[in-house]
């Protein structure tokens, strides 16, 4: 083992943007990960902030925008399909619910992948199943290739973290749930939103939402449902499915056109929401990244903001530290616990206000958008819509020079 290696566990997007940075500074990075290839499909995610800054330095802000969506904005229906309240993609100056820069996720993870090739190894379809530490290094089992000694492990493999469960103990004592449950997919594009991101809401806790996909032929699903029990994502892709036919059945809208493309789905993701609290990100020569560390749920809108910014300031601190991870490892927690602290703040009326309950409820919150954008509460609202700004980027001269 040389000292420079790094294991980065998850392909997502901090995995590939942290395997970017370690390159860069002369670090040989190996990323380990679930899936058998590069993850597809997956719901548009913002580029905003600070986080489309660390793009812009990767020098990959100009291949983000040619596969980014073209999209009006976002807006509110109701079961007959009249929009009740909207909010164009330019508003509070395209950082708004949609922002100025939206991709869909497999597309930014396609084009942060490509950036770190070939110098990246990839080990795909594995996962680790035993990390083990000691003064000179860390051993890894995996469960397809053979063990290996890497001097530094990276766990970036999100709100289930395999990584977060071997060297920080059981979720139970770090994964916050939010008693919501999502349902992503691919749809032909039988609805026509005319270019908007189309929001539904039923009583009892119910959202369903379609937005244009990259291509014309698709659109993408999301589906969401309220409930106290935790253990739905652990159940088979088919149990799921009939689990959201009973959920939505009579919802209203095109809820049963969606539901009907849900079977023929290749890309069908089903998840719990939640967030990740840990008073510490590192143990050891072991270090929490994105969601893994302190996911914000994807209410905040900036998961994928503190999933860049995170991999850019680790290294950073990695290469201003001379390697040294003690002093690396803590820097990067005190440069980003304040930026993590507000991102995880949730928007006001937190779940209740994304999935309300009563018919009632849901007719306020159409108002209350459509106010918005209007003096006074423009002014309220659009310190939700900067968060992504909240924090002074460090400029790591000898970074950017090997970037």
């Amino acid at each position: 083992m040389e000292q420079n290696e790094v294991l980065i566990s998850g392909a997502g997007i901090a995995g590939p943007a942290v395997a970017y940075w370690l390159r860069a500074a002369g670090f040989r990075p190996t990323v380990v990960e679930r899936a058998p290839a590069p993850r597809p499909g997956g719901q548009a995610v913002d580029l905003r902030g600070t986080g489309r800054t660390v793009t812009e330095r990767m020098g990959l802000l100009d291949r983000v925008r040619e596969v980014a969506l073209e999209q009006e904005g976002f807006a509110y229906v109701d079961a007959s399909g009249r929009i009740t309240a909207r909010m164009p993609a330019d508003a509070f100056g395209g950082e708004g619910i949609v922002s100025e820069i939206e991709v869909l996720r497999g597309d930014l993870c396609r084009v942060l992948y490509e950036a770190t090739l070939p110098e990246t190894e990839y080990l795909f379809d594995d996962t680790i199943t035993q990390i083990d530490q000691d003064a000179a290094g860390v051993t890894v089992t995996f469960e397809n290739a053979p063990s290996r000694r890497f001097s530094l492990v990276v766990g970036a493999d999100g709100l289930h973290s395999t990584v977060r469960r071997l060297a920080f103990g059981p979720d139970a004592a770090h994964l916050w749930p939010l008693h919501l449950y999502n349902a992503w997919y691919t749809a032909p594009a039988d609805i026509d939103l005319g270019g908007w991101f189309l929001m539904y809401n039923a009583p009892g806790g119910l959202v369903a939402g379609a937005r244009p996909g990259r291509a014309t032929d698709e659109i993408k699903v999301a589906l969401s449902f309220r409930s106290e029990s935790e253990t739905y994502e652990r159940l088979g892709r088919a149990a799921q499915q009939e689990l959201l036919a009973r959920r939505f059945a009579g919802a209203g809208w095109e809820v049963p056109r969606l539901l009907d493309a849900m079977q023929s789905a290749t890309d069908f993701y089903f998840d719990s929401v939640g967030q990740v609290h840990l008073q510490e990100w590192s143990r050891g020569r072991v270090v929490l990244l994105g969601d893994a560390g302190y996911c914000p749920s994807p209410l905040t809108g900036m998961g994928t903001s503190l999933s860049l910014v995170g991999a850019y300031i680790l290294v950073g601190e990695l290469v201003a530290a001379g390697g040294d991870h003690r002093i690396a490892f803590q820097r990067y927690q005190e440069r980003l616990r304040a930026y993590v602290a507000q991102a995880q703040q949730l928007p006001p009326g937190g779940v209740s206000g994304f999935a309300p309950t009563s018919a009632f409820m849901i007719r306020l919150r159409a108002a209350s958008m459509r106010w918005m954008t209007r003096w006074p509460l423009r002014r309220l609202v659009a310190g939700q819509f900067t968060k992504a700004d909240a924090i002074k980027l460090p400029s790591y001269a000898d970074l950017a020079v090997a970037a």
